[in-house]
């Protein structure tokens, strides 16, 4: 385990490259898979900052919408990225997508699948621990990337996504905060934090070069009730907001996000995942790192690891750990 993302080295066979682009359409229990095109992105989009419609938005008239699961059909009119989504599957439930989003990389998927569930059996989150996943409420799923970059560049996804989610959510008028590394917080009422939302990415390779990267993502959207382990440090959108919210929407807002992200990161490596965490890490902040360090968080270094200044001064580079208050 590397800070938020478990590596998973193998010998796997040449990658297989799929060129159209496609989608995942639930038709009568089963899936029939269409060709799609992208639709043309506006132009900020292509600056790398996008002004994303509220996530939120719901028809007054029709109560039951955000309750209705982001399928195929209806994700797909409200996409603006170019390849990020534009092969998707939806399922009501399965044990992980990012265990299905793997088993179709080996398959030789391509770049940009996502797969998203109603329900997870065997949600996981960051250094073993289970994501509570119950159907009908909140947003799971993972993303399949084919990075260019190498594997010793790749931790720093988990912050690109973390900065994604945050930037996704903003727009519902809440004020996300990044934990290193993998978590996305909201102010609680007493002005503590609660968790929103978690990352957990695993990869692939072949000495130093990359096979695939799966993404998993997991937001309470509209949870009103954790388990009683969860109950005092989690929270939700429709909690924050007092709004149901539209896991379409949410989810097509997640995916403008996190495409020119990533595009960046691909030109620019782990310091364009660095730059977008930071502009929502809740730093320098005092914490202590698993009851072995504690001192001031001061921000991330350019390859992902954060640094924090003990008590007596000196300077620790921090790889992978849980940060406590």
């Amino acid at each position: 385990m590397i800070g938020g993302m478990l590596v998973r080295i193998a010998n796997v066979g040449r990658e297989l490259r799929h060129r159209r682009l496609m989608i995942v359409v639930p038709v009568r229990g089963h899936n029939r898979v269409r060709a799609a095109e992208p639709r043309k992105v506006p132009n900020q989009l292509r600056s790398g900052r996008c002004k994303l419609p509220p996530p939120n938005v719901m028809n007054p008239a029709d109560p039951m919408l955000p309750s209705l699961p982001p399928t195929a059909d209806r994700l797909a009119p409200l996409l603006a990225t170019r390849w990020l989504g534009r092969a998707f599957e939806w399922h009501a439930v399965c044990a992980s997508t990012s265990d299905l989003a793997a088993e179709r990389a080996r398959a030789g998927a391509p770049a940009g699948l996502v797969i998203a569930a109603d329900a997870q059996t065997v949600g996981r989150g960051r250094l073993g621990r289970t994501w509570h996943s119950p159907a009908g409420e909140n947003l799971y799923v993972s993303l399949l990337l084919r990075p260019r970059r190498s594997a010793a560049e790749i931790p720093p996804l988990t912050l690109l996504a973390g900065a994604a989610v945050a930037r996704a959510v903003a727009p519902l008028g809440v004020s996300p905060h990044l934990k290193w590394p993998n978590d996305v917080q909201l102010l609680s009422d007493g002005g503590g934090r609660r968790k929103l939302a978690g990352v957990l990415t695993e990869m692939v390779s072949a000495g130093s070069r990359v096979e695939h990267v799966v993404v998993g993502i997991g937001i309470n959207a509209n949870a009103t009730a954790f388990p009683a382990e969860l109950a005092d440090r989690a929270t939700s959108l429709r909690l924050a907001t007092g709004q149901p919210i539209d896991r379409a929407r949410l989810l097509a807002g997640l995916l403008d996000a996190f495409e020119p992200l990533y595009d960046d990161f691909e030109q620019r490596g782990p310091a364009a995942a660095v730059a977008a965490f930071t502009e929502y890490a809740a730093l320098p902040e005092r914490c202590r790192i698993d009851d072995r360090l504690q001192g001031v968080a001061l921000g991330v270094d350019p390859d992902g690891a954060l640094r924090l200044r003990d008590d007596a001064g000196q300077i620790h580079r921090v790889i992978s750990g849980e940060v406590q208050p």
